[in-house]
């Protein structure tokens, strides 16, 4: 009996450590957000004077200046541009490509398996410059349709890994019913597989979705030369360097909260799907 109150209460002093451990690490995670979010609020003269003091009322003008004169208004609908059609190309090579590799095994499966695992490792700054002078040739920078697409080719290697291993979890029974029925490879993919797959397609949309709408250094090398075209990360940089110098740090901080909001809501909406998407692709992937 004692032997067995000391381990009961050994597992509850450990579920608290770890509680505690978690509690700390989401505040230090959180804090910077939520800083962000009430300094947006503040007036230039209250964040000088305490930059952590809770702000005296609501300066919602600081969201105006951000808005329109900051040009980020802009920049926001650009880079939600770039992030639908890379999403969308994405979309359409991944999911194809990824129920061949995950349904059927051919020649040299398994070595295109390999390749894009490999493929993952290779981030876009470590080929800038044949990027930059393919894409200068082809006439392709400062434009957004073609950073869209650049943007989808860099998320293809991880997209296709964690898509194959979701279609392996799906079980064979219901494509195999489907070709009974009559229906060709296209029907069974676009109404049997993609409908039951939903939760790793969600998942690879919003990885992608958030790649795209945080990615800086090929924006800034392919959209240096077009003010006009530039996204978010290279307007919220620009903004950071003016409004250092005018001390404007309430539109500052009111931009990097317009920029939190399409985050926060796209992992509130599909969080559910996200960890379905993540822990299935993995156990079989």
């Amino acid at each position: 009996m004692e032997s067995t109150g000391i381990l009961r209460a050994r597992s509850i002093i450990g579920r608290w450590i770890v509680r505690l451990f978690l509690i700390v690490f989401t505040v230090i995670t959180l804090f910077p957000v939520i800083w962000n979010i009430y300094s947006s609020l503040k007036t230039n003269a209250e964040f000088l004077g305490d930059p952590f003091a809770l702000p005296v009322g609501f300066a919602w003008d600081n969201y105006v200046r951000a808005w329109q004169k900051a040009d980020i208004a802009k920049n926001f609908f650009n880079s939600i541009f770039v992030t639908l059609i890379s999403i969308g190309v994405i979309m359409v090579c991944v999911i194809p490509c990824s129920y061949c590799l995950g349904r059927y095994k051919f020649f040299g499966s398994k070595a295109m398996n390999t390749l894009y695992m490999i493929c993952i490792f290779i981030q876009a700054t470590y080929i800038m410059i044949p990027l930059f002078l393919q894409m200068s040739n082809a006439g392709m920078t400062g434009k957004l349709v073609p950073l869209s697409v650049l943007y989808a080719a860099t998320q293809f290697p991880f997209s296709i890994f964690l898509m194959t291993g979701y279609m392996r979890t799906i079980p064979k029974d219901y494509t195999e019913a489907a070709m009974i029925d009559g229906c060709n490879n296209f029907r069974i993919l676009t109404q049997v597989v993609a409908p039951m797959a939903k939760p790793g397609i969600v998942t690879v949309c919003m990885l992608s979705a958030m790649a795209a709408w945080n990615e800086y250094p090929l924006a800034l090398v392919m959209l240096a030369a077009t003010p006009d075209k530039l996204t978010l990360p290279i307007g919220l940089a620009r903004l950071y360097e003016i409004q250092r110098y005018s001390t404007d740090w309430g539109a500052l901080f009111a931009a990097l909260a317009i920029v939190l909001i399409p985050t926060i809501i796209m992992f509130a909406i599909g969080q559910r799907y996200l960890i379905q998407g993540i822990s299935a692709g993995g156990l079989k992937g």
